[in-house]
């Protein structure tokens, strides 16, 4: 791996070492300057687990990933370092979804005499990386917690405004065949919530993070959110490259699907508060 291309990429210029001070330092240039996006899904372009893959696109070619490629970029990188870090199946919304969402996600465990998670594949979680400890966690100005379930499975509960409202970990090293099978279903699949929705997420700094979801726009401050449609294909893809930096004009292609979208999802809100007691 070429870590000065992936440093060059993320603006880390401090001396790497397989230490705390590193990993904290990685994590948040990471998110700070690589984007969460799913648009390659809904272009029908097919993604990998490939770490390989994952460099050409979002350091080569400058794009943003999910979390097979984010947290697989990252995990390259620190093996490159030195570090010990073992890839785990995540799972989220397990606490709904059960068993069956086992993959849909994947963390790093790294080892630093004890054991730390590094995880820059949520989109909008924390911007550091945490111990693996029951209890709180402050992060950027939002509160997260860490719960242990049983001896092998922990619940990590995102901030209140978070896209993901928790996910599960279990403790031990996941076979690739696992991930790769869970992320080839979440691009084929029909229900697959990344083929049905355009997915965005950015670390801005000071405590901003932006979450496009569809044409809906939020700006997340700790504590507030404000919301703004987005009114054409061509705000799409200015967005996408001036608040996101991805310059992908491809997009424009998927407006009437997205605008779909976002009414199927209106009128299934409106239906299911019709149907709450008066």
């Amino acid at each position: 791996m070429d870590l000065a291309a992936y440093f060059e990429r993320i603006g880390f210029a401090g001396e790497a070492r397989p230490d705390l001070a590193t990993l904290r330092a990685l994590h948040s240039a990471h998110l700070l300057a690589i984007p969460y996006e799913n648009l390659d899904v809904q272009l029908g372009r097919p993604l990998t687990i490939d770490p390989a893959a994952a460099f050409d696109k979002l350091v080569t070619r400058r794009r943003g990933g999910w979390c097979y490629e984010m947290n697989g970029l990252l995990g390259a990188a620190l093996d490159e370092i030195g570090f010990e870090v073992t890839r785990m199946a995540g799972a989220v919304m397990r606490e709904v979804r059960g068993d069956d969402a086992i993959g849909n996600h994947l963390v790093l465990l790294v080892d630093l005499g004890e054991p730390w998670i590094a995880d820059v594949g949520l989109g909008d979680g924390t911007l550091e990386p945490y111990r693996l400890r029951a209890g709180p966690l402050e992060s950027g100005g939002y509160s997260f917690a860490l719960e242990a379930l049983d001896d092998r499975w922990w619940r990590f509960r995102n901030h209140q405004f978070g896209g993901a409202p928790s996910f599960d970990v279990a403790v031990a090293p996941t076979p690739l065949n696992v991930l790769a099978e869970k992320c080839h279903e979440l691009q084929t699949a029909p229900d697959s919530m990344f083929r049905m929705n355009l997915i965005c997420q950015r670390f801005k700094g000071d405590g901003v993070i932006l979450q496009l979801l569809g044409r809906s726009l939020r700006t997340l401050r700790p504590g507030t959110k404000s919301d703004r449609l987005l009114a054409s294909a061509d705000e799409l893809v200015s967005v996408l490259a001036g608040d996101f930096g991805l310059d992908v004009p491809e997009v424009a292609d998927l407006w009437p699907r997205i605008c779909a979208r976002h009414e199927e999802v209106r009128a299934a809100q409106a239906a299911a508060a019709a149907a709450l007691p008066a």
